[in-house]
């Protein structure tokens, strides 16, 4: 099975070729990690309460496609609206994801399947006859249907996770997943091997030949001392010697994060053991099994962290988990030939090439260490952040940018179920650190002065301009325009409220004064994650500055009347509904469907609501039918129209 498609190099018609065979591996690969639910019922179970029912995964990476390339413009037709909204958003645990069983009203699974199997045909078909140059760049058509690929491949990974947590009577057998495990009795002594440091640059250029996301392009420079790292991943035998230790209840090994969660989930193993009849089991995607000792560990950031801090006593020297710089070093060494891309042909427990599990941490040598890549992931201590030169995609704004809190951390190396970009060594993902995948660790030892730190600072310029303009002291626009609001909604007993296009949320908190309840909507997810990050610090830093919301008078906001969600306010989600009172701060020109948002407009407000839009004052602002003008007003640039529905 290929790994990655070469976009730099090639003929027009053999690329096309090879796209669409990669994209239907990729589409069928997707559906075989579902075929082992033993039946219907299983897709509406929840295996991980902080996730949806496994039916939403189902539909989510098939309405990805039409939805980018409608956001694209390079389709024009929606397949299923409903669809294509309720399937749309909701996987990384985010304050905006919707994940109330109540919200939603589920459809069958065979709907599921005739809409997936209409998604395919369509995918294809644009494929066949979509024009592309090559190279294809991130402007392309061609390269949105990249994106769709390389998501669907990140589900088949992760969907395997959530699958792996299901109760076993709801998995069946099926040959394409069946598994031989072979472990031993003892595993082999782990041991720290010399790696040289230096100087090293991380990131790589939009010219590269395989697809990427966008956090991987630009560039950064660390300098990095010698350090010592693991030969092996630590295995199951050697993280046991932890559990035996106490090393879950010993609360000295666990920083103040670890024990919120350890406690909070009252966890004692890792998630996929189990401890019965004096003996210790291990699950696979459809079995349990004794405990291979020598299989890596699958654990979350938690507790490799804590085992990490067992061992520095244990071995009394500093043991913590390697930087994405330090992994990057360790493979520089293994990479003899400096091969550019070893990582696509490095022989790896990796892309289903050789099992359908993780396998002994001895198997797969790498130069002088094991497992470097594939097997499972391997935790760094980095959270990621944007490279210097980041840019976001603009058909797929929360795919980084979100994740750039501080509260997810960088892993690599791939897992034995990774594929397409996965693979790849400048891949960069990043997961919050209490999840499981199927990742374990690596350790390293430094020196004592060396320190891990990450402090929130929001580097997004275009997120920076925003706030920089709405919370600005003293600025008369927005003073303008709250004493308007606050002077038209004094009588008004406004009971729901929404703002579409909220930005960093401004009006939102304005608003709760004279509101009961407000939900900020924005189709940007890099606004709602600084909407919320807001609301629950009431300060942001940027660069050198600091937004502090006491600073423009809203210190003493009551905040549980706020919402901030991500939605698209051309196929928004049923849960919105009910408003009587909307406002839309210079929304039009991003709007792909007018006509659209107006229809949903007219159906989720209530009659006699009222409507407040702002455009500017060269722009016409044609109205719907279901709306009359009530009162007009303007400040500086802007024209606001107050709207009641008929």
């Amino acid at each position: 099975m290929s790994r990655n498609i070469d976009l730099q190099h090639g003929e027009i018609e053999t690329k096309r070729s090879e796209i669409i065979e990669y994209f239907t591996q990729s589409f069928e690969l997707f559906e075989k990690v579902f075929d082992c639910l033993a039946d219907d019922n299983v897709f509406y179970e929840r295996p991980e309460k902080r996730r949806h029912q496994l039916i939403f995964y189902f539909g989510h990476t098939a309405v990805f496609y039409i939805n980018k390339l409608i956001l694209g413009k390079f389709l024009h037709q929606r397949i299923n609206p409903k669809f294509e909204s309720i399937f749309a958003i909701g996987v990384d645990e985010m304050a905006w994801d919707d994940l109330q069983t109540r919200n939603f009203e589920w459809p069958t699974v065979d709907e599921v399947r005739h809409y997936r199997d209409k998604v395919k045909q369509t995918i294809i078909q644009f494929i066949q006859n979509v024009e592309f140059t090559i190279p294809i760049s991130w402007d392309s058509a061609m390269w949105a249907i990249m994106m769709g690929i390389e998501h669907e491949r990140i589900h088949i990974e992760t969907s395997s996770v959530l699958h792996r947590q299901l109760r076993l009577d709801f998995i069946k057998q099926t040959s394409f997943w069946k598994t031989k495990i072979n472990y031993y009795e003892d595993t082999k002594k782990n041991e720290l091997l010399e790696v040289l440091g230096g100087d090293i640059t991380l990131g790589k250029n939009l010219d590269d030949k395989f697809y990427g996301w966008d956090n991987e392009y630009g560039s950064s420079s660390y300098h990095v001392a010698n350090f010592k790292a693991s030969k092996y991943l630590v295995s199951n035998g050697e993280f046991l010697e932890f559990v035996k230790n106490g090393g879950y209840q010993n609360e000295e090994f666990w920083d103040a994060e670890g024990l919120r969660w350890k406690n909070y989930e009252n966890v004692s193993l890792p998630v996929f053991w189990s401890f019965e009849n004096g003996q210790y089991f291990y699950r696979t995607l459809d079995k349990k099994v004794l405990l291979p000792l020598n299989y890596p560990a699958d654990v979350n950031f938690l507790e490799a962290k804590a085992f990490c801090k067992w061992k520095s006593a244990k071995m009394n020297k500093k043991i913590t988990l390697p930087s994405e710089a330090m992994w990057h070093l360790i493979l520089k060494q293994i990479n003899q030939n400096n091969d550019e891309y070893l990582s696509e042909t490095i022989v790896a427990n990796i892309n289903l090439e050789h099992y359908k599990s993780p396998c002994s941490v001895d198997e797969f040598r790498q130069g002088d260490f094991f497992d470097v890549i594939g097997n499972v992931w391997q935790w760094t201590s980095t959270p990621i952040d944007g490279f210097e030169g980041f840019e976001v995609h603009p058909l797929y704004d929360d795919f980084s940018t979100p994740t750039f809190d501080g509260k997810h951390a960088i892993i690599k190396g791939g897992s034995w179920i990774s594929t397409g970009n996965l693979t790849l060594s400048q891949s960069r993902y990043a997961f919050r650190r209490h999840f499981y995948q199927h990742a374990g660790f690596r350790y390293v030892e430094v020196s004592d002065d060396y320190e891990d730190f990450f402090e929130y600072i929001e580097k997004d310029q275009e997120i920076i301009k925003v706030l920089q303009n709405e919370y600005k002291i003293n600025n008369d626009f927005y003073t303008k325009l709250a004493q308007q609001l606050a002077l038209f909604l004094a009588d008004k007993k406004i009971s729901k409220a929404a703002v579409f296009g909220c930005a960093t949320g401004r009006i939102c908190f304005e608003l709760s004064k004279n509101t009961k309840r407000v939900f900020g909507l924005d189709f940007s997810a890099r606004f709602i994650k600084v909407c919320d990050y807001l609301k629950k610090n009431l300060e942001l830093k940027f660069n050198d500055s600091i937004v502090k919301l006491d600073d423009v008078g809203l210190e003493k906001v009551d905040m549980t009347k706020i919402e901030f969600w991500q939605g698209d306010p051309c196929n928004l989600k049923p849960t919105f509904d009910g408003f009587d009172f909307v406002f839309g701060h210079n929304i039009f020109e991003s709007l792909y469907n007018k006509e659209k948002f107006w229809e949903i407009l007219a159906k989720r407000t209530l009659e006699k609501s009222f409507v407040i839009f702002s455009f500017s004052q060269n722009e016409n602002l044609e109205i719907s039918n279901n709306f009359e003008i009530f009162h007009n007003f303007t400040i500086d640039t802007f024209n606001f129209v107050i709207l009641r529905k008929k």
